[in-house]
């Protein structure tokens, strides 16, 4: 009995030595190519720039002081908005406010003239601030029965006079109810509930009646956490019992701060 031999297997493989360093070589080879060109590149230097870039430097930090270099300090002011002798700004913001305010004492002076020919100059009070022009309708109980949301025939005189004028002015509107600090009958909880109602109603007149737009009014009642005067005196009580028709300056916060100096000074003559 004969034993079969398994048949040998070569093995695999390169039997040459291993190469495969060039690889990483190579690569390091590349690499330190591309050092040497950028090298080459950055030493190629453009004299008459680099001085240029390093006087400029030196003048922009205020380390050397420049007779050809613009180194002023400041904001760019473009050319409109330079005054006339070319060496300052123009007043800008005082301008704005002026302008503002003219344009509520305008508005104003339109308010008054239109309660005057109704023989109601005396039914309203004005005040221009930093909120706009605001037209107090004193003494809720002449514009309203006593305890009552309802407008009285006054009162309606007084909003069609000043509605006609309202409509015309692109601004907010702001109707805002106050009282004062007794506290009403039934069928009123509070002062807030009053005060809150009596606004909505001189809102609803305004757009129902005069067709100022409705999206540019709105109402809101404060109750008597806003008097305009102290204590329990009638005159006082009547003070506080009021509606305000504010019309809202639309000018910038800034402008809208300088308003009240200028209607001072206007006041004041």
């Amino acid at each position: 009995m004969s034993v079969r031999r398994a048949r040998r297997i070569p093995e695999s493989g390169h039997a040459g030595p291993d190469e495969r360093w060039m690889a990483s070589y190579l690569d390091m080879v590349t690499v330190l190519m591309c050092m040497f060109i950028v090298m080459f590149a950055m030493s190629t230097v453009d004299q008459e720039k680099f001085e240029a870039l390093r006087a400029s430097l030196a003048t922009g930090f205020g380390s050397e002081i420049s007779e050809s270099t613009d180194v002023s300090e400041g904001v760019i002011v473009p050319p409109e908005l330079v005054d006339e002798a070319g060496e300052g700004f123009t007043e800008l913001q005082p301008n704005a406010a002026q302008q503002e305010y003219d344009s509520l004492a305008d508005l104003r002076t339109r308010l008054q003239e239109a309660l005057d020919a109704r023989g109601l100059g005396d039914a309203a009070t004005f005040t221009i601030d930093d909120r706009g022009l605001t037209v107090g309708l004193v003494s809720a109980e002449t514009f309203f029965a006593t305890n009552s949301t309802v407008l009285s025939d006054k009162a309606r005189a007084v909003l069609d006079a000043a509605g006609g004028v309202l409509v015309t002015v692109p601004n907010q509107i702001s109707v805002e109810g106050h009282a004062d600090f007794r506290q009403p009958a039934p069928p009123f909880v509070d002062n807030w509930q009053l005060s809150s109602e009596r606004a909505t109603g001189v809102l609803r007149y305004l757009v129902d009646a005069r067709t100022v737009p409705q999206e540019r009014v709105s109402s809101v009642g404060y109750g008597a956490s806003r008097p305009m005067a102290e204590g329990t005196a009638t005159q006082a009580l009547a003070m506080n019992r009021r509606v305000d028709i504010v019309v809202l300056s639309e000018a910038t916060e800034e402008v809208r701060s300088m308003l009240p100096g200028l209607a001072a000074a206007d006041a004041s003559g």
